[in-house]
């Protein structure tokens, strides 16, 4: 099976396709595209997280890039992605590695590409990498590397602790000294991942009690997905009201994107978090620059943008898109359904860190509980009840049903969904799925993922007992393909 870069990376499972030949051959093609562009001295950043095995995967690809007379930046431990995007700006470098698999199962890792910016690599640069990639992929044998003890002599190797700058950096974008000082009782979900102990640097110390969650590693994640998302983040939602926490934040396995608790326990959506952050750049910092969002983000930020007189930007799914589009049109913010979120005044590229962050200081200028200001939103621009349904494959099936399903959609020209009628019917431009946009202003998407064998269908309506019928009508169409 050919490497093939999705919305975010390339990923598969540990020891069937993901092998270190594999990871090695991914290297190659970032130094050979150094180089060309002239690079060399500038160098790779090199990290990983906590999955099973990644710091020798990172170690490999360390080796293969200095193998080119490339400079390597390697991270001397798991990290937040952000991290190495932040530490891929701040060093100077061509490009970044990092392995990691993000949110998908433990049984994965993956292999992400950051471009000088710190932003996700972009489409072009990606195809570039692809066409060295698959003919090497028969012949990993061609594949050059060095040890890294002998990197380090010919001073091609310079190891470093990617947190200090990191949290340096976020420091400057927030007055930590007033989260500490402000006697909250903050639930942390890091889900065994790069982010423990993050918060607790940050915000603990003072008057607030951090109640971090999960901060060993554990490459199983306990037996979940490391997304934060109900179920696999139901024990921190039951931990925040026993903990009588104002607020409970989590992130996923690489920290990058975002997942917020309220006082109650009650998750709150991505799509609301998404309006929720948008709200405070635009209410609490006065920011009146454009948004960026994806295709399956929330009508609200329309809704918002509309009256606040700040445009809105739709591109297709994933921070390949999302990156070079805020950086087009000088947007203040980006973010898609995923929960991940990212920000001009720190990064074109996501930070579930930051993110959470901005929503404890909205909490902290605003003097409101999170239900308070989901209520206030709701009133303003709402309301919106959002669900994403994953229909799961196996491997095999997927690449036999995907044109079958693509297809079907491509054809699909129903007159109702979910008791409304439909409006509009939008193909996607990555050619990956269609959207039924409903008469009162719902919507339902289908996609075929990128990343993983599954299709997503969601839907986001104004009434929540009209969300499980949509998300039925939608499997529907994908199952009857």
């Amino acid at each position: 099976m050919k490497i093939v870069f999705g919305t975010d990376g390339w990923r598969a499972g540990i020891a069937d396709e993901y092998t270190f030949d594999a990871v090695r051959v991914c290297a190659q093609s970032v130094a050979e595209w150094v180089v060309r562009s002239g690079g060399a001295d500038r160098g790779v950043v090199v990290g990983f997280d906590r999955r099973f095995r990644s710091e020798h995967f990172a170690n490999a690809a360390a080796e293969v890039v200095a193998a080119h007379d490339v400079r390597v930046h390697l991270a001397t431990a798991a990290a937040p992605t952000q991290s190495f995007s932040w530490a891929t700006m701040r060093r100077k470098a061509k490009a970044g590695i990092v392995i990691t698999a993000s949110h998908n199962p433990w049984t994965d890792n993956g292999f992400k590409v950051k471009a000088e910016t710190g932003a996700a690599a972009a489409p072009d640069m990606l195809k570039e990498l692809e066409a060295v990639i698959h003919p090497l992929e028969a012949h990993p044998e061609r594949v050059r590397r060095i040890p890294l003890d002998e990197a380090t002599k010919k001073g091609r190797l310079e190891l470093f602790d990617p947190a200090p700058d990191y949290l340096s950096h976020v420091a400057e974008l927030f007055d930590l000294e007033a989260f500490r000082g402000a006697g909250y009782t903050v639930v942390c979900e890091p889900l065994f991942g790069s982010a423990s102990g993050y918060f607790p640097r940050l915000i603990g110390g003072g008057r607030t009690k951090v109640v971090e969650l999960h901060a060993e590693r554990n490459p199983f994640f306990g037996g979940v997905n490391p997304e934060p998302i109900p179920p696999n983040i139901d024990e921190f939602l039951r931990r925040i009201p026993v903990e009588h926490a104002d607020v409970g934040l989590a992130v996923d396995g690489d920290a990058d994107r975002a997942g917020l608790g309220d006082e109650k326990g009650t998750f709150v959506t991505t799509l609301t978090l998404y309006a929720l952050l948008m709200w405070y750049l635009l209410e609490v910092r006065k920011l009146r620059k454009p948004v960026v969002k994806t295709v399956n983000m929330t009508s609200m930020a329309d809704r918002l943008g509309a009256k606040y007189g700040v445009t809105v930007y739709e591109v297709p799914v994933g921070f390949k898109y999302i990156g070079p589009k805020m950086q087009e049109t000088g947007a203040m913010m980006g973010g898609e359904e995923s929960g991940g979120f990212g920000f001009a005044m720190h990064l074109p590229e996501r930070d579930g860190i930051v993110a959470d962050l901005f929503f404890l200081d909205f909490m902290l200028k605003t003097k409101k509980k999170p239900s308070q200001l989901i209520a206030e939103l709701m009133d303003m621009v709402g309301p919106s009840y959002y669900l994403r349904r994953d229909l799961h494959f196996s491997a095999d099936a997927y690449a036999s049903a995907k044109g079958r399903i693509m297809a079907a959609l491509q054809e699909a020209a129903p007159e109702q969904l979910g008791g409304h009628a439909v409006a509009k019917i939008v193909q996607l431009d990555t050619k990956d799925g269609t959207k039924f946009f409903l008469d009162d202003g719902s919507w339902l998407l289908i996609r075929l993922s990128g990343t993983e064998p599954l299709v997503r269908v969601y839907a986001e309506t104004k009434a929540q007992d009209e969300l499980a019928p949509l998300l039925d009508a939608g499997e529907k169409m994908v199952r009857g393909a």
